[in-house]
Protein backbone atom coordinates (compact mmCIF):
# COMPACT_ATOMS: atom_id res chain seq x y z
CA UNK A 1 0.00 0.00 0.00
CA UNK A 2 3.00 2.33 0.83
CA UNK A 3 5.15 1.25 -2.42
CA UNK A 4 1.53 2.19 -4.37
CA UNK A 5 1.08 5.84 -2.97
CA UNK A 6 4.21 6.54 -3.48
CA UNK A 7 4.32 5.76 -6.85
CA UNK A 8 1.14 7.05 -7.87
CA UNK A 9 1.84 10.35 -6.40
CA UNK A 10 5.24 10.00 -8.21
CA UNK A 11 3.72 9.53 -11.08
CA UNK A 12 1.13 12.35 -10.94
CA UNK A 13 3.30 14.94 -10.05
CA UNK A 14 5.66 13.75 -13.14
CA UNK A 15 3.02 14.07 -15.30
CA UNK A 16 2.27 17.31 -14.96
CA UNK A 17 -1.12 16.95 -14.12
CA UNK A 18 -2.46 20.28 -11.79
CA UNK A 19 -1.76 19.61 -8.16
CA UNK A 20 -5.08 19.52 -6.59
CA UNK A 21 -5.90 16.75 -9.34
CA UNK A 22 -3.28 14.79 -9.18
CA UNK A 23 -3.99 14.81 -4.78
CA UNK A 24 -7.57 14.37 -5.09
CA UNK A 25 -6.74 11.73 -8.12
CA UNK A 26 -4.86 10.05 -5.84
CA UNK A 27 -7.25 9.91 -3.19
CA UNK A 28 -9.97 8.12 -5.53
CA UNK A 29 -7.82 5.64 -6.61
CA UNK A 30 -6.33 4.46 -3.10
CA UNK A 31 -9.71 4.55 -1.76
CA UNK A 32 -11.03 2.06 -5.03
CA UNK A 33 -8.21 -0.14 -4.32
CA UNK A 34 -7.97 -0.52 -1.24
CA UNK A 35 -11.65 0.59 0.39
CA UNK A 36 -14.90 -1.63 0.51
CA UNK A 37 -16.74 1.64 0.29
CA UNK A 38 -17.20 4.05 -2.28
CA UNK A 39 -15.12 6.92 -0.56
CA UNK A 40 -15.06 9.43 -3.29
CA UNK A 41 -18.65 10.22 -2.72
CA UNK A 42 -17.69 11.58 0.46
CA UNK A 43 -15.40 14.64 -1.33
CA UNK A 44 -18.80 16.96 -0.81
CA UNK A 45 -18.84 16.87 2.71
CA UNK A 46 -14.99 16.97 2.91
CA UNK A 47 -14.65 20.05 0.88
CA UNK A 48 -17.82 21.48 3.12
CA UNK A 49 -16.04 20.76 6.42
CA UNK A 50 -12.78 22.33 5.69
CA UNK A 51 -13.69 24.88 3.33
CA UNK A 52 -15.27 26.06 7.25
CA UNK A 53 -12.54 25.94 9.02
CA UNK A 54 -11.95 29.68 10.07
CA UNK A 55 -8.14 29.26 10.28
CA UNK A 56 -8.19 28.82 6.73
CA UNK A 57 -9.70 32.54 6.12
CA UNK A 58 -6.39 34.16 7.45
CA UNK A 59 -5.12 32.61 3.92
CA UNK A 60 -7.00 35.28 1.60
CA UNK A 61 -6.43 38.08 4.02
CA UNK A 62 -2.69 37.49 4.19
CA UNK A 63 -2.35 37.02 0.45
CA UNK A 64 -4.51 40.72 -0.11
CA UNK A 65 -2.15 41.99 2.86
CA UNK A 66 0.45 41.38 -0.10
CA UNK A 67 -0.84 42.58 -2.68
CA UNK A 68 -2.09 45.85 -1.82
CA UNK A 69 1.47 46.75 -0.04
CA UNK A 70 3.26 45.39 -3.06
CA UNK A 71 1.18 48.22 -4.92
CA UNK A 72 1.50 51.24 -2.09
CA UNK A 73 5.33 51.70 -2.91
CA UNK A 74 5.83 51.09 0.50
CA UNK A 75 8.55 48.03 -0.26
CA UNK A 76 10.85 50.95 -2.52
CA UNK A 77 10.88 53.62 1.05
CA UNK A 78 11.35 50.95 3.12
CA UNK A 79 14.48 49.25 0.62
CA UNK A 80 15.78 52.97 0.75
CA UNK A 81 15.77 53.78 4.34
CA UNK A 82 16.91 50.28 5.39
CA UNK A 83 20.29 50.74 2.64
CA UNK A 84 20.79 54.20 4.80
CA UNK A 85 21.37 51.73 7.98
CA UNK A 86 22.95 48.84 6.78
CA UNK A 87 24.55 49.48 3.37
CA UNK A 88 27.97 50.79 4.85
CA UNK A 89 28.16 46.67 5.87
CA UNK A 90 31.05 44.74 3.77
CA UNK A 91 28.25 43.36 1.32
CA UNK A 92 26.86 46.89 0.59
CA UNK A 93 23.04 46.49 -0.73
CA UNK A 94 23.42 42.40 -0.17
CA UNK A 95 22.66 42.47 3.39
CA UNK A 96 20.09 45.52 2.44
CA UNK A 97 18.56 42.80 0.31
CA UNK A 98 17.86 40.51 3.21
CA UNK A 99 17.13 43.06 6.05
CA UNK A 100 14.07 44.08 3.51
CA UNK A 101 13.19 40.80 2.20
CA UNK A 102 12.83 40.06 6.70
CA UNK A 103 11.03 43.41 7.22
CA UNK A 104 8.22 42.57 3.96
CA UNK A 105 8.82 38.90 4.84
CA UNK A 106 6.97 40.21 8.04
CA UNK A 107 4.10 41.66 6.59
CA UNK A 108 3.59 39.89 3.27
CA UNK A 109 3.29 36.24 4.90
CA UNK A 110 4.66 34.92 0.81
CA UNK A 111 8.07 33.89 -0.26
CA UNK A 112 7.62 34.51 -3.81
CA UNK A 113 5.79 37.44 -4.03
CA UNK A 114 9.13 38.80 -1.12
CA UNK A 115 11.20 37.54 -3.70
CA UNK A 116 9.92 39.78 -6.29
CA UNK A 117 9.24 42.63 -4.75
CA UNK A 118 12.84 42.87 -3.78
CA UNK A 119 14.08 42.06 -7.15
CA UNK A 120 12.27 44.37 -8.67
CA UNK A 121 13.58 47.04 -6.71
CA UNK A 122 17.45 45.83 -6.07
CA UNK A 123 18.74 44.39 -9.31
CA UNK A 124 18.76 47.66 -11.30
CA UNK A 125 20.94 48.83 -8.33
CA UNK A 126 22.83 45.40 -9.03
CA UNK A 127 23.98 46.42 -12.57
CA UNK A 128 24.35 49.97 -11.41
CA UNK A 129 26.95 49.26 -8.72
CA UNK A 130 28.93 46.44 -10.31
CA UNK A 131 27.78 44.16 -7.86
CA UNK A 132 28.54 40.18 -8.36
CA UNK A 133 25.35 38.48 -9.60
CA UNK A 134 25.86 35.41 -8.22
CA UNK A 135 26.10 35.90 -4.64
CA UNK A 136 23.78 39.26 -5.13
CA UNK A 137 20.48 36.99 -6.27
CA UNK A 138 21.46 34.24 -4.18
CA UNK A 139 20.80 37.44 -1.39
CA UNK A 140 17.31 37.92 -3.29
CA UNK A 141 15.87 34.55 -3.97
CA UNK A 142 17.22 33.21 0.20
CA UNK A 143 15.59 36.78 1.58
CA UNK A 144 12.49 35.23 -0.47
CA UNK A 145 11.99 32.25 1.75
CA UNK A 146 11.85 33.80 4.82
CA UNK A 147 8.33 35.07 4.02
CA UNK A 148 7.41 31.46 5.16
CA UNK A 149 8.84 31.83 8.07
CA UNK A 150 8.80 34.77 9.73
CA UNK A 151 4.88 35.35 10.98
CA UNK A 152 2.58 36.22 9.68
CA UNK A 153 3.34 32.85 7.15
CA UNK A 154 0.52 31.35 4.68
CA UNK A 155 2.30 27.89 4.81
CA UNK A 156 2.40 27.78 8.44
CA UNK A 157 -1.32 28.48 8.54
CA UNK A 158 -1.94 25.35 5.89
CA UNK A 159 0.56 23.08 8.07
CA UNK A 160 -1.57 24.06 11.09
CA UNK A 161 -4.83 23.40 9.27
CA UNK A 162 -3.53 19.76 7.88
CA UNK A 163 -2.00 18.85 11.53
CA UNK A 164 -4.16 20.49 13.58
CA UNK A 165 -1.97 22.37 15.63
CA UNK A 166 -2.37 26.15 17.15
CA UNK A 167 -1.64 28.68 14.86
CA UNK A 168 -0.70 31.22 17.13
CA UNK A 169 1.71 28.14 18.79
CA UNK A 170 3.41 28.01 15.15
CA UNK A 171 3.94 31.83 14.47
CA UNK A 172 5.21 31.82 18.37
CA UNK A 173 7.75 29.13 17.69
CA UNK A 174 9.06 30.92 14.03
CA UNK A 175 9.38 34.19 15.44
CA UNK A 176 12.83 33.79 16.82
CA UNK A 177 14.35 31.08 14.28
CA UNK A 178 13.34 33.53 11.79
CA UNK A 179 15.43 36.11 12.91
CA UNK A 180 17.83 33.91 13.14
CA UNK A 181 18.03 32.94 9.87
CA UNK A 182 17.99 36.43 8.46
CA UNK A 183 21.27 37.09 10.77
CA UNK A 184 22.60 33.87 9.66
CA UNK A 185 22.14 34.95 5.92
CA UNK A 186 23.55 38.08 6.61
CA UNK A 187 26.84 36.41 8.92
CA UNK A 188 27.36 34.29 6.02
CA UNK A 189 27.91 37.08 3.47
CA UNK A 190 29.50 39.10 5.82
CA UNK A 191 32.12 35.88 5.61
CA UNK A 192 32.11 35.59 1.88
CA UNK A 193 33.21 39.13 1.76
CA UNK A 194 36.01 39.04 4.41
CA UNK A 195 37.25 35.51 2.42
CA UNK A 196 37.04 37.50 -0.97
CA UNK A 197 37.52 41.38 -0.51
CA UNK A 198 36.31 42.23 -4.35
CA UNK A 199 32.52 41.27 -2.85
CA UNK A 200 32.65 43.47 -0.21
CA UNK A 201 30.73 46.70 -2.07
CA UNK A 202 29.64 49.23 -0.32
CA UNK A 203 26.71 51.41 -0.04
CA UNK A 204 27.47 55.49 -0.64
CA UNK A 205 27.64 56.73 2.51
CA UNK A 206 24.64 57.93 4.53
CA UNK A 207 24.94 60.66 7.33
CA UNK A 208 23.38 60.06 10.61
CA UNK A 209 20.03 62.92 9.96
CA UNK A 210 19.47 60.76 6.84
CA UNK A 211 19.88 57.89 8.87
CA UNK A 212 17.11 59.02 11.04
CA UNK A 213 15.00 60.82 8.68
CA UNK A 214 14.98 57.52 6.87
CA UNK A 215 13.38 55.43 9.57
CA UNK A 216 10.13 57.25 9.09
CA UNK A 217 9.72 54.89 6.11
CA UNK A 218 10.08 51.62 8.45
CA UNK A 219 7.71 52.52 10.57
CA UNK A 220 4.51 51.80 8.30
CA UNK A 221 5.26 47.99 7.73
CA UNK A 222 6.93 47.82 11.15
CA UNK A 223 3.33 49.09 12.92
CA UNK A 224 1.64 46.21 10.09
CA UNK A 225 3.63 43.49 11.51
CA UNK A 226 3.23 44.54 15.62
CA UNK A 227 -0.13 45.04 14.22
CA UNK A 228 -0.89 41.87 13.25
CA UNK A 229 1.69 39.95 14.73
CA UNK A 230 1.55 41.75 18.10
CA UNK A 231 -2.04 41.19 18.85
CA UNK A 232 -1.73 37.31 18.38
CA UNK A 233 1.24 37.49 21.03
CA UNK A 234 -0.98 39.93 23.23
CA UNK A 235 -3.86 37.51 22.68
CA UNK A 236 -5.72 40.53 21.75
CA UNK A 237 -6.89 38.83 18.38
CA UNK A 238 -6.81 35.25 16.93
CA UNK A 239 -4.83 34.82 13.49
CA UNK A 240 -7.46 34.88 11.43
CA UNK A 241 -9.07 38.05 13.36
CA UNK A 242 -5.28 39.22 13.28
CA UNK A 243 -5.29 38.98 9.26
CA UNK A 244 -8.21 41.16 8.58
CA UNK A 245 -6.62 43.85 10.77
CA UNK A 246 -3.28 43.61 9.10
CA UNK A 247 -5.30 44.13 5.76
CA UNK A 248 -7.43 47.39 7.24
CA UNK A 249 -3.66 48.22 8.09
CA UNK A 250 -2.49 47.57 5.22
CA UNK A 251 -5.88 49.51 2.96
CA UNK A 252 -4.55 52.49 5.36
CA UNK A 253 -0.65 52.11 4.33
CA UNK A 254 -2.30 51.81 0.66
CA UNK A 255 -4.06 55.50 1.12
CA UNK A 256 -1.51 57.01 3.33
CA UNK A 257 0.68 56.90 0.12
CA UNK A 258 -1.67 58.20 -2.26
CA UNK A 259 -1.93 55.56 -4.53
CA UNK A 260 -5.94 54.08 -3.10
CA UNK A 261 -7.84 53.57 -6.03
CA UNK A 262 -10.43 51.64 -7.59
CA UNK A 263 -7.77 50.23 -10.09
CA UNK A 264 -5.19 49.40 -7.31
CA UNK A 265 -8.13 47.60 -5.74
CA UNK A 266 -9.56 45.95 -7.97
CA UNK A 267 -6.04 44.63 -9.53
CA UNK A 268 -5.33 43.61 -5.30
CA UNK A 269 -8.67 41.76 -5.31
CA UNK A 270 -8.08 39.56 -8.49
CA UNK A 271 -4.60 38.39 -8.36
CA UNK A 272 -6.04 37.43 -4.28
CA UNK A 273 -8.76 35.25 -5.62
CA UNK A 274 -6.76 33.91 -8.66
CA UNK A 275 -4.06 32.81 -5.87
CA UNK A 276 -6.72 31.99 -2.94
CA UNK A 277 -8.52 29.95 -5.51
CA UNK A 278 -5.45 28.17 -6.42
CA UNK A 279 -4.73 27.48 -3.13
CA UNK A 280 -8.10 26.54 -1.23
CA UNK A 281 -8.35 23.66 -4.25
CA UNK A 282 -5.25 21.74 -3.57
CA UNK A 283 -6.02 22.44 0.55
CA UNK A 284 -9.41 20.54 -0.01
CA UNK A 285 -8.00 17.82 -2.36
CA UNK A 286 -5.30 16.95 0.55
CA UNK A 287 -8.27 16.65 3.21
CA UNK A 288 -9.57 14.51 1.22
CA UNK A 289 -7.01 12.16 0.91
CA UNK A 290 -6.17 12.75 4.12
CA UNK A 291 -9.38 11.27 4.91
CA UNK A 292 -8.50 8.37 2.32
CA UNK A 293 -5.58 7.96 4.19
CA UNK A 294 -7.21 7.45 7.59
CA UNK A 295 -9.92 5.01 5.98
CA UNK A 296 -7.91 2.35 4.74
CA UNK A 297 -5.30 3.06 7.65
CA UNK A 298 -2.02 4.07 5.35
CA UNK A 299 -1.67 6.83 7.98
CA UNK A 300 -1.04 4.34 10.66
CA UNK A 301 0.76 1.60 8.50
CA UNK A 302 3.56 4.38 7.95
CA UNK A 303 3.76 5.29 11.76
CA UNK A 304 4.00 1.64 12.53
CA UNK A 305 6.34 1.02 9.91
CA UNK A 306 8.79 3.40 11.03
CA UNK A 307 8.15 1.94 14.48
CA UNK A 308 9.16 -1.67 13.09
CA UNK A 309 12.98 0.27 12.21
CA UNK A 310 13.75 0.31 15.54
CA UNK A 311 15.44 3.38 14.71
CA UNK A 312 16.32 5.85 17.65
CA UNK A 313 14.05 9.28 16.87
CA UNK A 314 16.99 11.42 16.15
CA UNK A 315 18.11 9.00 13.45
CA UNK A 316 14.44 8.70 11.86
CA UNK A 317 14.06 13.02 12.39
CA UNK A 318 17.47 12.94 10.26
CA UNK A 319 16.30 10.56 7.90
CA UNK A 320 12.77 12.99 7.36
CA UNK A 321 15.09 15.80 6.69
CA UNK A 322 17.29 14.09 4.44
CA UNK A 323 14.15 13.06 2.62
CA UNK A 324 12.79 16.38 2.41
CA UNK A 325 15.66 17.98 1.11
CA UNK A 326 15.52 15.66 -2.20
CA UNK A 327 11.93 15.86 -2.57
CA UNK A 328 12.70 19.28 -2.38
CA UNK A 329 14.87 19.22 -5.97
CA UNK A 330 11.80 17.38 -7.60
CA UNK A 331 8.26 18.04 -6.28
CA UNK A 332 6.73 21.81 -6.06
CA UNK A 333 6.85 22.81 -2.75
CA UNK A 334 3.45 23.60 -2.00
CA UNK A 335 2.86 19.71 -3.17
CA UNK A 336 5.95 18.83 -1.25
CA UNK A 337 3.90 20.11 1.97
CA UNK A 338 0.29 19.10 1.39
CA UNK A 339 0.66 15.97 -0.09
CA UNK A 340 3.42 14.94 3.08
CA UNK A 341 1.84 16.85 6.06
CA UNK A 342 -1.33 14.15 7.10
CA UNK A 343 1.88 11.50 6.63
CA UNK A 344 4.90 12.34 8.60
CA UNK A 345 2.98 14.81 11.46
CA UNK A 346 1.80 11.26 12.93
CA UNK A 347 5.39 9.79 13.05
CA UNK A 348 6.83 12.89 14.43
CA UNK A 349 4.03 12.48 17.02
CA UNK A 350 4.62 9.05 18.33
CA UNK A 351 8.58 9.58 18.19
CA UNK A 352 8.05 12.18 20.88
CA UNK A 353 8.73 15.30 18.98
CA UNK A 354 6.53 18.18 19.52
CA UNK A 355 4.11 19.55 15.99
CA UNK A 356 4.80 22.64 16.72
CA UNK A 357 8.40 22.12 17.08
CA UNK A 358 8.56 20.19 13.81
CA UNK A 359 6.08 22.72 12.25
CA UNK A 360 9.27 24.85 12.26
CA UNK A 361 11.80 22.88 11.28
CA UNK A 362 9.50 21.43 8.51
CA UNK A 363 8.55 25.26 7.02
CA UNK A 364 12.79 25.60 7.01
CA UNK A 365 12.64 22.29 4.88
CA UNK A 366 10.10 24.27 2.86
CA UNK A 367 12.33 27.46 2.38
CA UNK A 368 15.30 25.43 1.12
CA UNK A 369 12.75 23.31 -1.41
CA UNK A 370 11.92 27.33 -2.63
CA UNK A 371 15.83 27.44 -3.63
CA UNK A 372 17.04 24.26 -4.99
CA UNK A 373 17.41 23.02 -8.75
CA UNK A 374 15.98 22.00 -10.59
CA UNK A 375 12.40 23.47 -8.91
CA UNK A 376 13.16 25.90 -6.86
CA UNK A 377 10.17 28.74 -7.16
CA UNK A 378 12.32 31.37 -5.93
CA UNK A 379 14.92 30.64 -8.42
CA UNK A 380 12.38 31.26 -11.49
CA UNK A 381 10.88 34.14 -9.91
CA UNK A 382 14.55 35.91 -9.21
CA UNK A 383 15.54 35.23 -13.02
CA UNK A 384 12.71 36.07 -14.38
CA UNK A 385 12.81 39.70 -12.85
CA UNK A 386 16.59 39.61 -13.74
CA UNK A 387 15.05 39.36 -17.67
CA UNK A 388 18.05 37.91 -18.67
CA UNK A 389 21.60 36.27 -17.81
CA UNK A 390 22.90 33.10 -17.54
CA UNK A 391 20.17 30.50 -14.88
CA UNK A 392 23.50 29.37 -13.11
CA UNK A 393 24.29 32.85 -11.51
CA UNK A 394 21.18 32.47 -9.55
CA UNK A 395 21.66 28.20 -8.94
CA UNK A 396 24.92 29.12 -7.53
CA UNK A 397 24.68 32.06 -5.38
CA UNK A 398 22.11 29.93 -3.15
CA UNK A 399 24.57 27.41 -2.05
CA UNK A 400 25.67 29.32 0.84
CA UNK A 401 22.19 30.29 2.03
CA UNK A 402 21.02 26.19 1.86
CA UNK A 403 24.14 26.07 4.44
CA UNK A 404 22.63 28.74 6.64
CA UNK A 405 19.54 26.80 6.65
CA UNK A 406 21.38 23.55 7.40
CA UNK A 407 23.09 25.05 10.55
CA UNK A 408 19.91 26.86 11.89
CA UNK A 409 18.04 23.39 11.37
CA UNK A 410 21.18 21.37 13.18
CA UNK A 411 20.71 24.41 15.93
CA UNK A 412 17.08 23.14 16.59
CA UNK A 413 17.40 19.64 17.07
CA UNK A 414 20.51 20.33 19.25
CA UNK A 415 18.51 23.22 21.18
CA UNK A 416 14.66 22.96 21.09
CA UNK A 417 13.94 25.50 22.73
CA UNK A 418 15.61 28.30 20.13
CA UNK A 419 11.49 27.33 18.58
CA UNK A 420 9.94 25.99 21.91
CA UNK A 421 10.74 28.50 24.72
CA UNK A 422 8.42 31.75 23.52
CA UNK A 423 5.20 29.22 22.97
CA UNK A 424 6.06 27.63 26.42
CA UNK A 425 6.81 31.01 28.00
CA UNK A 426 3.39 32.75 26.68
CA UNK A 427 1.32 29.28 27.61
CA UNK A 428 3.10 29.69 31.32
CA UNK A 429 1.92 32.67 31.70
CA UNK A 430 -1.70 32.56 30.62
Amino acid sequence: MLLTATVLLLLFIASSLFVAAGLGLLGGVLGHLYSNFPLVRGIGEIAWTASADFNLVAVPMFIIMGELLLRSGVAERMYDALDKWVGRVPGGLMHTNIAASAMFAATSGSSVATAATIGTISIPNMRKFGYNPTLFLGTIAAGGTLGILIPPSINMVIYGALSETSVSDLYLAALIPGILMALLFSVFVFAICLARPGLALKSAPATWGERFAALVHLGPPLLLFLLVVGSIYAGFATPTEASALGVMGALALVAWSGRLSVQVLLRSFESTVRTTAMVMLIVLMAFFLNFVMSTIGLTNLATETVKGLSWPPLAVMLAIIALYLVLGCFVETLTLMIATTPIVVPIIKQLGYSPVWFGVVFVILIEAALITPPIGMNLFVVQSVRGGGPFRDVALGIVPFLVAMLVLIAALLAWPDIAMWLPTLVAANK
